[in-house]
């Protein structure tokens, strides 16, 4: 008898102990708990700015966005809302988050389509995508260039050139047409890079069609001379002898000192200058 009452006097504790389990769960979900105190609950807008600020100079960016976020959320209205827009695709930007750059910048876009500095957040949206572009060349240093697609260089050189069709006149433009050429030249290596490739494998009408994709896509590039080249030898292979001659002629005519023909003349492979 006495075992009996234990046993239910156990089972009542268990239960009643649960029942504190989830009403403090149920409390703290329904937010009648005590929160963890905010330190920056009383700030003003120009206190988290500057804390922002703070935290992005010495490169603390995580703190940075949280407060640039506390801002725009308790302060929307005014110049210091609009501040935080801007500067947290900066941020992210710095963090090296490119698809959450990408959408802040969108972002304000679409909320600020007549800013007077939207000139800097069309430069900014270049800056992310020609950042990952140079990651991607450097990654091709240890990696087969046939196997990647330049697509951040082409989207790079879009938003550059969204800049400048613009905002023609913007402080901006200057740097980003320097940007755009040097993008230009390395989607022509890029296309001269996988003619290469075809030519070496013997696959010469491919490697054709991708050097005069350079040829047409990119004219001014330093990579064309080169792209000339392979496109005569790869008529060459292919016995089309009117095609290679014609490629020869523009070849000769445009670049009358190449190291490629003087290459030829000493009889050494051609190609060995691409490894």
């Amino acid at each position: 008898m006495q075992n009996l009452m234990q046993n239910k006097s156990l089972k009542r504790l268990r239960s009643i102990t649960t029942l504190i389990v989830i009403t403090v769960f149920g409390l703290s979900g329904c937010g009648l708990l005590p929160e963890k105190s905010d330190d920056t609950k009383n700030w003003s807008a120009a206190k988290l700015y500057e804390e922002a600020k703070g935290d992005l100079a010495s490169g603390s960016y995580e703190s940075a966005i949280k407060n640039l976020e506390k801002l725009e959320t308790r302060f929307p209205f005014g110049t210091y809302a609009q501040q935080a827009q801007m500067d947290i695709p900066y941020v992210y930007y710095k963090q090296g988050d490119q698809a959450q750059a990408l959408a802040a910048i969108e972002r304000f876009i679409k909320l600020h389509p007549k800013h007077e500095n939207l000139d800097y957040i069309y430069y900014l949206r270049g800056l992310v995508n020609f950042n990952d572009q140079i990651n991607f060349f450097q990654a091709l240093a240890h990696q087969d260039m046939t196997e990647r697609d330049p697509k951040a260089a082409r989207e790079a050189f879009d938003a550059f050139k969204a800049l400048v069709v613009t905002f023609p006149q913007s402080k901006y433009t200057p740097d980003a047409l320097l940007r755009m050429k040097y993008l230009v030249n390395t989607m022509a290596q890029y296309d001269l890079h996988v003619a290469k490739y075809y030519y070496r494998r013997g696959a010469y009408l491919s490697s054709a069609n991708r050097a005069q994709s350079a040829i047409r896509e990119y004219p001014d590039a330093p990579a064309i001379e080169e792209a000339l080249f392979v496109l005569y030898n790869s008529y060459d292979k292919m016995g089309l002898s009117e095609l290679r001659d014609d490629a020869q002629r523009v070849f000769t005519t445009n670049f009358p000192k190449s190291k490629f023909t003087h290459a030829s003349q000493e009889e050494k492979s051609w190609w060995q200058f691409w490894l």
